[in-house]
């Protein structure tokens, strides 16, 4: 029998619970500004009074796109002035938090549209997986993390949940699906763009060594369900079908869509670079020596990502708060036993789609 299945992993923890402790996300998307304001002063625009259009593409709960919205709004209103409308579009999977969002976007002191009375912000509950936008309608899109999540899973793991810990057979159906989903988003994305406009995708990545950073994060996870199973609080079938659908690309496979001609379907890419992203609760802990705050950051970050998607393994759904209780504080107890930080790595792209000049001058150089 095959264990080939679709999947719909969990989103992100609700109630807020990923806006409190998605600061890596956060830090990743922070590094990526500069870029970003650079894209919005490049994208080509009509001199019309039509509405600019952003798309935050991967949305969640809307705390870690405050920064970059408003970075890309400046940078535009240095070019257009105050009056010319702009709308911001929010997109996440419909069983999103949209009250959260919505809420952060209403009340956050952070907020990208206090004093502007032309920002209008919206959302959309669909996978950037399908069509979100008819066809060149945005743009500047923005995507922080949210494409390392695959639209399927394709195999169970044995042994495990997380696909970089597979080997053989396994590992290439993450990499096969990693690859089509990666061209699948793309293409959507393209479609979706206006000639002259700008994608800005960030994404967790993997150094030389194929590593993350995040796997003593998923040692502690994988031992703490071991021990679970022992006491029964899952057993051992629910925890063999516990996979995260997240699948963190190397640079040549976010690049091999482009390597034939230096573009695909009309997308170029402008920039690419991989970053450190230094571990900041374990700066905080360097000073304060704070042993449970470190344990609470790490296993909060842990729970408000991953934990929803491991549950969705469970027979009986009215267990899922609990399981995520006990693996809190399995995971709390032993970051605190053995304190590491979490160094992790960031990848910015930004991606040109031709307009008809550029297209034209490529036609006549081919």
């Amino acid at each position: 029998m095959s264990n080939e299945r679709e999947s719909t992993h969990g989103v992100m923890e609700g109630g807020g619970s990923y806006n409190r402790h998605a600061r890596v996300p956060a830090g990743g998307g922070n590094l990526a500004l500069p870029f970003l304001e650079r894209a919005a002063k490049q994208i080509t625009l009509d001199g019309s009074d039509q509405p600019i259009v952003i798309a935050d593409y991967g949305a969640s709960q809307g705390k870690n796109s405050l920064a970059p919205m408003r970075a890309a709004i400046m940078a535009l209103r240095a070019r257009i002035g105050p009056d010319r409308p702009i709308f911001v579009v929010h997109i996440d999977q419909a069983a999103n938090d949209f009250n959260t969002l919505f809420d952060v976007l209403h009340h956050d002191p952070e907020r990208y549209c206090v004093d502007d009375p032309n920002i209008f912000p919206s959302a959309i509950g669909r996978s950037f997986y399908q069509s979100v936008f008819p066809r060149e309608y945005v743009h500047l899109g923005w995507s922080s993390y949210a494409a390392v999540w695959l639209s399927r899973i394709p195999m169970l793991i044995p042994g495990h949940f997380v696909a970089l810990a597979s080997t053989g057979d396994v590992c290439q159906a993450f990499e096969r699906q990693a690859a089509d989903d990666w061209k699948c988003f793309l293409s959507l994305r393209t479609s979706e763009l206006r000639p002259g406009g700008r994608l800005m995708v960030v994404l967790p990545g993997r150094n030389d060594e194929g590593l993350t950073g995040f796997e003593p994060l998923f040692s502690h996870a994988e031992s703490a369900l071991a021990e679970m199973i022992a006491e029964g609080t899952i057993t051992d079938d629910e925890c063999g079908r516990m996979v995260l659908g997240a699948y963190p690309r190397r640079k040549c496979e976010l690049l091999a869509p482009f390597s034939a001609e230096g573009r695909f379907l009309g997308l170029t890419v402008e920039h690419y670079e991989l970053f450190g992203l230094p571990d900041a609760a374990w700066a905080d802990y360097e000073w304060d020596a704070d042993k449970e705050l470190l344990a609470e950051r790490h296993a909060g970050f842990f729970r408000s990502i991953f934990v929803p998607s491991l549950a969705c393994a469970l027979t009986d759904s009215g267990k899922k708060q609990f399981f995520a209780d006990v693996l809190d504080k399995k995971l709390k107890q032993r970051t605190a036993d053995e304190p590491a930080p979490f160094h992790s790595f960031v990848q910015t792209m930004v991606l040109a789609k031709q307009d008809a000049t550029t297209t034209q001058e490529a036609t006549r150089s081919e």
